[in-house]
């Protein structure tokens, strides 16, 4: 039965808090950048609630996490998404069996009331509407306000809250009001490939060393290309790989077609050619290569009628056609 807390006339369920273990390797700076907002240095002074940003899969919640753990704290985790709604992220009304409202306090509402740290998961997935029921916990109030159960609850001094968010596009865009409360904005870096290795090691003990190092090189390769694959993809691949290396016990795939197999289920198949890839992403984006033409889907761009081929030299004009003056400007 979870613990409960009891505020004015209203007998509160609490969640659980987070029980997995969590380490940070590498980026010493960062975590060290996470504990300053969190650092309380006189009477009058109040904690930070930094941003954690950075691409999918770099390990944002696991930096806050290894934080929390540091600090010997209780880690709470929010899920945030499109549909989250003020009560969801504060006080729940449930119907209990005996017919009664019971009241479910959220892990963030949990963390506060017994002084743990909070994290935001995915923060820029949520609607103003719930960042607005925020607003008096992010600045010196550091309290919140249920209208679904009509009380007040302040936090407690060692309560932290941290919030996680993706660079790529969001549902909802967070209004300045509440990005005001959310400083400083932490940028989380892909690992170095001494961390990179070191990470993959400490998830998948069991990992061949050949495959690990294969799994190595190309995730720098693609962060050097500024692509999108990180170290949970670099997890995912080898997890795959070596199941289906100790599945098939009567034929036992080679390792580098294992690893092939795993990169293309689970990273799909442009990832057998980070070149290309890049050079399709820029091209998306506005980068400097040259834009998709008609010759593009009628010819690969190793042919030589493809426009940008190096067997087709610059387009002269002829000084007699009819359609150019003496300067080669068109009429």
């Amino acid at each position: 039965m979870s613990e409960t807390f009891q505020v004015k006339n209203i007998n509160l369920h609490l969640s659980e808090p987070h029980k997995l273990n969590s380490n940070w390797i590498g980026q010493k700076e960062i975590l060290k950048q996470v504990f300053a907002c969190w650092l309380v240095v006189d009477e009058h002074d109040l904690p930070l609630t930094p941003r954690l940003v950075g691409p999918p899969g770099i390990g944002k919640t696991q930096l806050a996490m290894a934080a929390a753990a540091t600090r010997k704290q209780d880690l709470f985790i929010y899920q945030c998404t499109a549909d989250t709604r003020p009560e969801d992220l504060l006080i729940t009304p449930v119907l209990a069996e005996s017919g009664k409202i019971a009241y479910h306090a959220s892990p963030l509402v949990t963390a506060m009331i017994q002084g743990g740290v909070c994290v935001l998961d995915e923060g820029n997935r949520m609607n103003e509407k719930s960042w607005a029921s925020l607003a008096p916990l992010l600045d010196h109030r550091r309290y919140i306000e249920s209208i679904v159960a009509g009380v007040s609850i302040e936090a407690h001094p060692d309560f932290r809250c941290a919030v996680t968010m993706n660079v790529d596009e969001s549902t909802f865009e967070i209004p300045d009001y509440i990005l005001s409360r959310l400083q400083p904005t932490l940028n989380i870096q892909f690992p170095s490939r001494e961390d990179e290795k070191a990470i993959l090691e400490y998830h998948l003990p069991f990992c061949e060393a050949e495959m690990l190092s294969m799994t190595v090189d190309f995730l720098q390769t693609a962060h050097g290309l500024k692509l999108d694959f990180s170290t949970r993809d670099g997890i995912n691949l080898l997890r795959f790989a070596t199941k289906r290396m100790s599945q098939e016990t009567d034929h036992p795939l080679a390792k580098d077609v294992a690893w092939q197999e795993a990169l293309i289920q689970c990273l799909g198949p442009e990832a057998g050619d980070l070149q290309t890839l890049a050079q399709k992403r820029n091209q998306s984006l506005g980068g400097q290569s040259l834009p998709l033409g008609f010759g593009d889907f009628f010819f690969d761009s190793n042919d030589a009628l493809h426009p940008g081929s190096p067997d087709i030299g610059p387009y002269e004009i002829d000084p007699d056609d009819d359609d150019f003056d003496d300067e080669g400007e068109p009429f």
